[in-house]
């Protein structure tokens, strides 16, 4: 399934050319074995920082002392007062958007003329794919909060932070009650912009049948939407074959016994990197890295049952990935042809996490979509 998250190069080296009696390749010699040095202590940082980030947030949310409603910002990754340490720049190959790589303030340019005032509702929630948490949102959250946007993220059951055993989760409504809970306490009239990436397509389809009247809009970024009758297994089902990857990466977990069928799905670190960021940055891969949980089996398989009077009366809008080996962009074209949205975006160069890989090209689609007007009655 679409789910869970290569290397650092320094800024540069300057070195000085001394007379040498040595060979003439010698000094080149001595400059790479520095920089391969320089190299796995750049990656042995990055890794660390997110071991760290990791355990510090899970001992600040056991503490209390983050808000229960997992109202996040870039604090969580770097949870200490201390300013962080300015991370080496990245080596990826990927050839960042304008947006992404720009030597202007990025939401300068976004919300140079953003007005949120009069808009139906400025409330995301966001909800992760399978194998994520609400952890993977960090760039986005802070993004839509410094545009003036409220924004929440659940951890689904088993998911994130949240204490439940992925193994245990028997039904789609157990997996997504934290996301049902939240919806259940807005108040009379309050609408959200709901998203789902990957897995959690089907658990906001799951949602719009519930609560059409809470969902201003509904938003799947490379994820499952679904149509009534089918489940994500069976959407998955038809890339078998072409995604040998996808296959490899998967790890089958029988907690009941061999002789039941899956309790969940875990994912191949050393497969995972390739699978689903392939062009993501290295400290958000590391992060993932340490952690992804495993994805709940019965979640997957099981069927939506979804009405135009309910779920067909949310408005729908899809964000495709051009760079995505999990949701391979055929399958997101087949899924687009037969339940159409009302509009579709793409993200060039963008891999299955594009919240990683593409945040300021996320964003700025977010926002529009934001601001396109309700439909007249």
């Amino acid at each position: 399934m679409g789910n869970s998250w290569a290397c650092f190069t320094p800024k540069g080296v300057t070195f000085t050319k001394k007379p040498s009696k040595r060979l003439p390749n010698s000094s080149s010699t001595k400059r790479t074995k520095k920089k391969d040095e320089k190299l796995e202590f750049d990656d042995a940082l990055i890794h660390q920082q997110a071991l760290a980030a990791a355990f510090l947030f899970h001992q600040h949310q056991q503490n209390g002392s983050l808000p229960l409603n997992l109202n996040r910002s870039a604090s969580v990754v770097y949870p200490s007062t201390a300013a962080p340490k300015k991370l080496p720049k990245s080596s990826s190959i990927r050839q960042r958007s304008r947006t992404d790589h720009s030597p202007i303030q990025p939401l300068q340019l976004v919300n140079k003329d953003l007005n949120i005032d009069g808009l139906e509702t400025i409330h995301f929630v966001l909800v992760h794919g399978g194998g994520f948490g609400a952890w993977c949102w960090y760039k986005t959250i802070t993004l839509l909060e410094e545009s003036g946007y409220r924004v929440d993220a659940v951890d689904l059951a088993g998911s994130g932070i949240h204490t439940f055993d992925a193994n245990s989760i028997a039904s789609l409504a157990q997996y997504v009650k934290p996301l049902t809970d939240m919806l259940e306490k807005l108040g009379d009239g309050e609408k959200v912009i709901l998203v789902g990436h990957d897995f959690g397509g089907a658990c906001i389809s799951y949602v719009m049948e519930l609560f059409p009247s809470k969902i201003s809009k509904a938003i799947f970024i490379a994820a499952a939407m679904l149509s009534s009758g089918q489940s994500s297994l069976d959407m998955f089902s038809l890339q078998t074959g072409s995604n040998d990857l996808m296959q490899q990466a998967q790890i089958f977990l029988y907690t009941n016994g061999k002789d039941q069928p899956p309790t969940a799905i875990d994912l191949d670190k050393d497969l995972v990197k390739e699978f689903l960021f392939n062009q993501s940055p290295a400290k958000d891969v590391a992060l993932s890295l340490v952690s992804m949980r495993p994805i709940p089996f019965a979640p997957v398989i099981e069927k939506l049952s979804l009405s135009d009077v309910n779920y067909g009366s949310v408005r729908r809008f899809y964000i495709g990935t051009h760079e995505d080996c999990a949701i391979p962009v055929a399958l997101q074209e087949n899924m687009l042809k037969t339940n159409a949205p009302e509009q579709v975006f793409w993200l060039k160069g963008s891999d299955h996490a594009p919240f990683f890989s593409r945040p300021q090209s996320l964003h700025k689609i977010l926002v529009e979509i934001s601001q396109i007007s309700p439909k007249q009655a």
